[in-house]
């Protein structure tokens, strides 16, 4: 029965993860569809370049609830059940982590379009809001910083995610906050770090686009 709800909540998680807001939301906007333009991503950044400012922090709020839901839902869907599997047990945290996973891989992979979708930044940190806070702000923190000092959202991006994993690891050992948070965090930062290899590469290079700039038009791609 457990792992029916396992299944229950992963599957829901993916399935709220999946929702496309920046695609719906630049589209009411904008009248746009911002896959074409810009990264051809439907994050909040991509957003800000081609809807706007307001629309960019619709679909940035709505990007984080989705990781919240899934941990809220999964939370409720498994209740005080638990199992143990040898060393591991199965539990309330784990069944929330999973689902928060499964939204950051929701909202990269839609199923709604195709399996194309954002990098999963926001999601991701929904997630952590609701399984821990603390590091969610520190993280968040970093991000802001990172990007007021070098205006590049990717480089923000990143150092936030590795924030959160990095202010983690003394919460973890030392506060003995779950290991599957931290667990999360690290499966999060990974995932976002690949998503954004394409940025990094343009970082190196130096033509990384900065916050601010107007998205150009991607004529040839087919969403």
């Amino acid at each position: 029965m457990i792992i029916t709800k396992f299944i229950i909540a992963i599957v829901l998680g993916y399935l709220i993860g999946s929702i496309p807001f920046g695609v719906i939301i630049g589209q009411r906007f904008a009248g746009v569809d911002v896959r074409k333009y810009g990264s051809g991503k439907m994050g909040t950044t991509n957003v800000l370049r081609t809807a706007g400012r307001k629309a960019a922090i619709l679909v940035g709020v709505m990007d984080i609830v989705k990781g919240v839901l899934a941990v809220i839902f999964a939370g409720l869907i498994i209740g005080n059940d638990f199992l143990i599997i040898g060393d591991f047990g199965l539990g309330m945290v784990v069944c929330q982590v999973s689902a928060a996973l499964a939204a950051v891989a929701g909202h990269n992979w839609p199923i709604f379009l195709k399996f194309h979708g954002g990098r999963g930044v926001a999601t991701f940190f929904g997630g952590l809001i609701a399984l821990c806070p603390a590091a969610a702000l520190f993280g968040g923190e970093v991000l802001i910083l990172g990007v007021g000092l070098t205006r590049f959202v990717s480089f923000g991006s990143i150092a936030g995610v590795v924030g959160c994993y990095a202010i983690l690891i003394p919460l973890t050992v030392l506060n003995g906050f779950p290991y599957v948070v931290l667990l999360y965090a690290l499966v999060g930062a990974i995932v976002i770090i690949v998503m954004h290899r394409d940025n990094i590469v343009r970082l190196f290079k130096g033509k990384e686009r900065k916050l601010g700039e107007k998205a150009e038009t991607l004529p040839s791609r087919n969403p």
